[in-house]
Parts: C-alpha cells; structure tokens; sequence
C-alpha cells in the first residue's frame, strides 16, 4: 500500500533534520504534516536549532492548526504532541504517523492507528530506491540524538536486508 500523506511527531522531525536526512520525507510522501503542538515543541528548542531554522524554511510541512483531541487517545496520557498526532491520525486513517516515542506507539497499536519509526522511514527510502543503504542512515540518526540500543539497530539493520 502506498502511503501518500504521514503525520510526524517531533522526535522524528528532529533527528532528521539534525542527520541531514529530512529531504527523504518529500521524496517518499506526498504530505508531511506536523500538528501544532508538535511544530510549537520543535520551535521551542531554539533559535540556533537546525530543526527549528527549518520549520518555516521548508516548503514541504504542513502546520496543522490545534486538533480536537480523540477521548480514548487522551486516556491514555501521552505527551501532548503525541495525542495531538494520535488524534489526527485515528480520525485519518489515510494517514500514517511517524513516531517514535514506545508509549504512544502502544497506544497506536492499541488504536489501529498505523505508525512508522524514523528509522522505517530509511528502510522504505531504501526499498523506493532513493537510498543505497540503511546503515549510514541509522548512524547519522544516531549521531543526530536518537538513541537507539545494538539489538534495535541489529533489527533494523535486519530488516533492510543489511545483514
């Protein structure tokens, strides 16, 4: 199934700009939209912020207005940005949300609300072709703040057929 338009929480939009990596995100979906509480969290990280120069300078985001806050995702008290994107998302169900955060992924899932990680954003940059290969990515994401252990590298790294 071809996914045309994601919904991305800060995390992720974070690391990818820090990896130099954000630039997949156009290429593989038609709309990146970044609801408004999670666009004013990456604009509160400061001025000198790579991710936060990008916000307003890239073309390709969509700044969500405030959302109406689904009732089951509230119950389950995740950050604000990550009810906000769940919410979205479970009113969408043309929308994928990127997330990362292991919380509110359970609570997707619990949901059936579809999720991708950032690093899932990489293996389907690969499989598009648009990439070469995952390990330099998942190594720049790394570098870039997310923290990923050696068994979740291992199984990303596996699921590219990397190794």
């Amino acid at each position: 199934m071809l996914i045309d338009r994601v919904i991305i929480n800060a995390s992720p939009l974070i690391t990818l700009f820090k990896s130099g990596q954000a630039d997949l995100l156009p290429r593989l979906f038609q709309s990146v939209l970044v609801p408004d509480t999670v666009w004013r969290e990456v604009a509160a990280t400061g001025h000198e912020d790579i991710a936060t120069r990008s916000l307003s300078a890239t073309p390709w985001l969509t700044r969500l207005p405030v959302q109406p806050l689904d009732l089951r995702v509230l119950a389950w008290d995740a950050g604000p940005g990550e009810t906000e994107l769940l919410s979205y998302a479970r009113k969408n169900l043309d929308t994928l949300a990127i997330v990362d955060d292991d919380y509110a992924r359970r609570c997707a899932r619990s949901l059936q609300v579809r999720t991708l990680g950032t690093c899932g954003v990489l293996i389907l940059a690969k499989r598009r072709g648009l990439i070469a290969a995952v390990k330099p990515g998942v190594r720049a994401l790394c570098d870039a703040g997310l923290w990923l252990s050696p068994s979740a590298i291992q199984t990303v790294l596996a699921a590219a057929g990397e190794l």
